[in-house]
């Protein structure tokens, strides 16, 4: 049986996802089995298919060489903007477009290594995540630069270092730096870490590669991607909770309704495979719906409960909206 956990109370639900790995820097995550992958899969199949329709936008591109390559995180802001960070760093990895595609404006040619996550923070100022460099940008909508601060500290012998941002009230940021690190760090403002909390491991509060993080109601919610399972914090680290039933997640987000949307796919598949967008009822786990997704690296809910998610790698030029009608 599935194992929800908090605050080391083992409570039992309806299926088994066993993480038993020993503890170890970056290590292997727990085995994955068939049998987990079976009992993913048999969950999604039981659990209402969201009535959100699939409305590819495709970006129009400005000439005939242009590409995306693979787009990494796209997210929209309040005017209808939808922002795409993808990887062709012989163009400009940031791109902004209207509803129709059209691009607005882009810029950030030469600032990255690997681009990685984006987001929007409360005040609608756009942050980039570079997994490679580990460097964290700030930009206006407009695209001018307003901070940049680099996490550092990547492993002797790493090529990789953090993954994603997301906000809390009082200008606090916080950073999953899950590629080579397993931590979770705080951030204020001005670019200057104040906390930081996790290790390598498969215990509570230990991260095999937390890949996803968001804010929601008082809580620090981590995809912690290779030991198959999401964790929630409070503001200053304390572990809270657990879900090991919901797969290997890639992405997480808070949605308005205040529960969360995540990417997800079974834990023994290569991460390009196909997978699901799933809205996850906060206060429990339970799947409230699902979508089928080519693409699961990130995945936004905006204000009016749409989704709009990546295209999936080897699908350019296009950014994909889960609308409701």
């Amino acid at each position: 049986m599935i194992m929800i956990t908090m605050n080391a109370t083992r409570i039992p639900l309806a299926l088994l996802l066993v993480l038993s790995a020993p503890a170890a820097a970056q290590a292997p995550a727990p085995p994955t089995t068939e049998a987990q992958a079976a009992a993913l899969k048999e969950l999604i199949a039981s659990s209402p298919r969201s009535q959100r329709k699939a409305m590819p936008l495709e970006i129009q591109v400005p000439s005939p060489d242009w590409n995306t390559d693979y787009i990494s995180s796209t997210v929209s802001a309040k005017d209808g903007t939808v922002y795409v960070l993808h990887r062709n760093l012989k163009f400009d990895p940031i791109v902004a477009i209207d509803r129709k595609g059209v691009i607005l404006r882009s810029w950030g040619k030469g600032l990255y290594e690997n681009p990685h996550s984006i987001r929007l923070d409360q005040e609608g100022n756009v942050w980039t995540v570079d997994s490679r460099s580990s460097v964290v940008l700030k930009f206006t909508p407009q695209g001018k630069q307003l901070l940049r601060f680099e996490i550092g500290e990547i492993p002797a012998g790493g090529t990789r270092g953090a993954a994603d941002i997301t906000f809390a009230p009082g200008g606090r940021i916080f950073i999953a730096d899950g590629y080579g690190n397993a931590r979770i760090l705080e951030y204020d403002g001005q670019g200057r870490r104040v906390n930081q909390w996790g290790s390598a491991g498969t215990g509570p509060g230990q991260f095999h590669l937390p890949h996803g993080l968001t804010y929601l109601n008082g809580m620090i919610y981590v995809a912690d991607r290779q030991n198959g399972r999401i964790q929630w914090f409070t503001l200053e680290g304390k572990y809270v909770g657990e879900w090991n039933h919901l797969g290997k997640t890639f992405s997480i987000t808070a949605a308005p309704d205040g529960n969360l949307w995540i990417s997800t796919h079974p834990r023994n598949v290569v991460n390009e495979a196909p997978g699901w967008v799933v809205n996850v009822e906060r206060a429990t786990g339970k799947i409230l719906s699902y979508i089928e997704s080519p693409g699961l690296h990130s995945a936004h809910a905006d204000s009016a409960g749409n989704v709009l998610s990546d295209p999936g790698r080897g699908n350019l030029n296009r950014v994909v909206w889960f609308r409701n009608f």
